[in-house]
């Protein structure tokens, strides 16, 4: 009691700030990490430093010179090693507005309504689709792989594109400042080990753009029909139209999730 009695009289406002704003940095380092390989990393790093101690400890010098070298480079193997939840992070910070959040809530509704319409027709003849939803972060890299047509929201228009027996079917279909940037997109294939095996290219596709950004992609399976929604390298399944919709004003007009739905959170189903 004493000496919580002593830490409450030295403790003053600028430690309570210093403490947190490192509570929070680590807090957010976590949510990057959590879900991904880097946490199998940030476990093997745990076990060298518990190594360095039992190094240190009982004086086993071929270990702890070992040790010792490795640490000298921690900075730039951390750098090398993590460099995809470092690049996601650094594009994370200071942004949390989508291309819905400058439009008008009426014009937003209208874009999700489309999409969600053509998927849903997608979904019940079984044609594979994949669609991708830029938000704050900018997908001009993927955009410059595909055709280029910066045409008007239309489920006509989404449903004829994923069609077989279309030329640009093949690929991603983008979607940036209310209009569908590109067709045809080739997009970054998902390094999760943990995904399905069942899952083919367009699922592994749809979660690996949302990994290096913060993008919001759709998968079509053209096998089962089902819908996969995925934000954050996490997949979400959405049993409906009505599900989806639900799933895509929260992300992208930011209206309340309905409590009955799964959270948008840190989560690989």
């Amino acid at each position: 009691m004493d000496l919580i009695a002593s830490l409450y009289h030295q403790v003053t406002l600028k430690d309570m700030i210093d403490i947190l704003i490192v509570t929070f940095l680590i807090y957010q380092i976590l949510l990057i990490f959590h879900g991904t390989r880097a946490v199998q990393m940030l476990l093997g790093l745990g076990a060298m430093i518990v190594l360095s101690w039992i190094g240190n400890y009982f004086k086993l010098y071929s270990v702890n010179w070992i040790l010792d070298h490795f640490f000298e480079s921690f900075f730039i193997i951390g750098v090398i090693v993590f460099q995809d939840q470092l690049r996601n992070a650094l594009a994370r910070f200071g942004t949390g507005r989508n291309f819905f959040s400058v439009l008008g809530r009426e014009q937003a509704t209208r874009e999700i309504e489309e999409v969600v319409d053509a998927v849903d027709i997608l979904a019940k003849k079984k044609i594979g689709a994949l669609i991708v939803f830029e938000r704050s972060q900018g997908l001009a890299n993927f955009i410059h792989t595909g055709t280029r047509l910066d045409a008007r929201i239309h489920t006509d228009l989404l449903f004829s594109l994923s069609q077989v027996n279309s030329p640009l079917h093949d690929g991603a279909v983008i979607i940036n400042n209310g209009l569908i940037a590109a067709v045809g997109c080739f997009l970054p294939l998902t390094r999760h080990q943990e995904l399905d095996r069942g899952m083919g290219t367009r699922h592994r596709a749809a979660l690996g753009v949302t990994e290096s950004t913060d993008a919001v992609s759709i998968a079509v399976s053209e096998e089962t029909g089902k819908i996969k929604l995925a934000v954050d390298g996490n997949f979400y399944q959405c049993d409906s139209g009505k599900q989806l919709r639900q799933y895509l004003k929260h992300l992208l007009a930011s209206e309340r999730l309905d409590e009955s739905l799964v959270p948008i959170k840190p989560r690989l189903e």
